[in-house]
């Protein structure tokens, strides 16, 4: 059997059997953050209990501007994310949840009904599907077909992370964009511990350290990720301390973009400015953790950030000012360093 079959198995063992409820894990990586936006916890309020307690996350990855969108969530789990993603895309939109657990999708798939009389809506937007992260295809999901791609952490859990972004980058519209929550580590870990499944279905012995995450995106065409939030991961149990206490790990946030962006910010002599239209953004719009766009206020920006901000995702919703045709040098537009200590939870 080989390393990637393997830890399959233990995963869906560990998800589908050994955890019965968010209060059995032994670490603070997969867990709900607290910062979710007044809106997305108000979604969360109209969530089936039992989808609520089976459900294993980092983080929030709900971005704004979702009306009419089709979604994907990579590693659905319960559902939790899909039913709030279902509230939030509305009725002219679809949510498409793949998860490889059938313990798992038997809960998200239970509460369909519920969920829609919850919701007033006269037909179902969402549906489930059993499959792996890895291999989208084989679930029926088709190239240049997604608005918008979502994970809470799960794709620290895949054996074969280089397949998952090559499937994102597939499925993705040509200006589709890719928000997730995962855990990284400030360095690599340990060979010898991959395939304790304990570390593994804690989500970190997967955890990617954050500079093969950078080479890895950049193998796949993908030159720029921002960075939206970050929190450091407590390690509550004494025996994964003592395993992997040399790790600074971390959850992030992380979007980004299918297109044809520089692997450094330059800059072009371009303006954007931000119309206020974004749905429960009247006054700003935060792209990143370096990038905060307030209404009617002119910001200058690299070519990249231009281009993000005039792709399909956000271009009703920000004027870009100048084009490509001069190159004035670097832009500096730096990333905030991570932070040590906090919590995602």
């Amino acid at each position: 059997m080989s390393q990637a079959s393997q830890s399959h198995i233990d995963i869906k063992e560990y998800y589908g059997e050994t955890l019965k409820s968010s209060q059995d894990l032994k670490t603070g990586a997969c867990c709900s953050a607290d910062s979710m936006p007044p809106h997305v916890r108000q979604a969360l309020k109209n969530i089936h209990e039992e989808v609520i307690e089976k459900f294993y996350g980092c983080g929030s990855p709900i971005p704004f501007n979702l009306d009419g969108a089709n979604v994907l969530d990579l590693g659905c789990g319960s559902g939790r994310d899909c039913y709030i993603l279902s509230q939030l895309v509305g009725p002219k939109g679809h949510v498409t949840g793949v998860d490889m657990t059938e313990e798992q999708l038997s809960v998200a798939n239970k509460h369909i009904g519920w969920h829609m009389d919850k919701f007033s809506f006269d037909e179902s937007n969402i549906e489930f599907k059993q499959g792996y992260i890895e291999d989208l295809k084989t679930a029926g999901i088709a190239d240049n077909s997604m608005d918008l791609v979502v994970s809470n952490c799960v794709i620290n859990l895949s054996p074969d992370k280089d397949k998952v972004f090559a499937e994102i980058f597939r499925v993705l519209k040509p200006g589709g964009e890719l928000y997730f929550s995962d855990i990284f580590g400030n360095r690599r870990v340990p060979e010898a511990l991959k395939s304790d499944s304990v570390l593994l279905g804690e989500c970190l012995s997967g955890a990617l350290y954050i500079e093969d995450f950078r080479r890895l995106l950049s193998r796949h065409g993908c030159h720029d990720y921002r960075v939206v939030a970050q929190s450091g991961v407590p390690l509550l149990d004494p025996g994964i301390i003592e395993k992997l206490g040399m790790i600074d790990f971390y959850s992030l946030t992380i979007r980004a973009f299918k297109g044809e962006y520089e692997d450094i910010c330059e800059d072009y002599g371009q303006v954007a400015w931000y119309k206020g239209t974004i749905k429960h953004c009247p006054h700003s719009f935060i792209l990143d953790d370096h990038h905060e766009f307030k209404t009617g206020q002119p910001v200058l920006v690299c070519g990249n950030t231009a281009q993000m901000l005039s792709g399909p995702r956000y271009q009703d919703h920000f004027r870009i000012d100048g084009n490509t045709s001069t190159h004035y040098g670097v832009f500096d537009c730096g990333p905030v360093a991570i932070k040590e200590g906090g919590s995602c939870c």
